[in-house]
């Protein structure tokens, strides 16, 4: 099995749940008490989000492929970052080292064309809502529309990201406010729904809506399994 770099700590509960599923991946498709040859490098979420917020994406750049070089120099043999949101600086990263970088759009598209869905509603922090560096790439390369929530309920999954599910925090109101925001896209005409922030999915589950839920965390943790596998 190759051993997989992780870039983590964005938050460090969404890393948490990358590690677990990469692991009982592995042992699924392995058997036995196998589990996943990997690195994972864990940044402070609090300097990110500062800076995330302050619009400087050049020293987010510069933190993110400095992960990437120590994971790879510690012998990491593919690199995933374990967030949507710094995959606006994922060109950057890929450019910088000399082995595979599997990106969550990627992952998550190929599982979206099984199902043919052509557009889908995308819940994920402002940043990947009203930036186009995750929507270009689902139109671009996979000819997958994406459409977004209104203004309030943009700013409403932004806050509950940032206020309560990067710590852990759970509550049905939140919950409540997201299956909402869902209704009002699938009456907009998504087909389904991408939970385009690794930490949604510890707070909507498939079985909550009444339409497709595509968890990029789970996609993209699974995926990288596969390809350390050769599968």
């Amino acid at each position: 099995m190759k051993t997989i770099g992780l870039i983590g700590g964005m938050s460090w509960e969404s890393s948490d749940l990358y590690y677990r599923i990469i692991n009982k991946k592995t042992q699924a498709l392995l058997g036995g008490v196998h589990s996943c040859d990997c690195l994972l490098y864990s940044v402070d979420f609090a300097e990110v989000a500062r800076l995330q917020h302050q619009g400087r994406w050049d020293l987010l750049s510069e933190r993110m492929v400095s992960a990437a070089h120590r994971l790879e120099l510690g012998g990491a043999e593919m690199i995933i970052l374990c967030t949507n949101t710094m995959h606006k600086v994922a060109a950057d990263i890929e450019g910088s080292i000399n082995v595979p970088f599997l990106h969550i759009v990627d992952a998550t598209a190929e599982e979206i064309q099984k199902k043919s869905y052509r557009k889908l509603g995308l819940l994920a922090t402002k940043f990947s809502m009203e930036d186009d560096f995750l929507r270009s790439r689902y139109k671009d390369r996979f000819n997958i529309e994406t459409i977004v929530p209104d203004d309030k309920g943009r700013e409403d999954v932004h806050r509950i990201i940032y206020e309560e599910l990067v710590k852990g925090t759970i509550t049905d109101k939140s919950k409540q406010r997201f299956l909402e925001v869902i209704d009002s896209l699938v009456q907009s005409g998504a087909e389904a729904i991408i939970a385009g922030c690794t930490e949604i999915e510890l707070l909507i589950k498939p079985g909550d809506i009444s339409v497709d839920l595509f968890q990029t965390t789970k996609i993209h943790a699974e995926k990288a399994v596969e390809i350390a596998l050769g599968r």
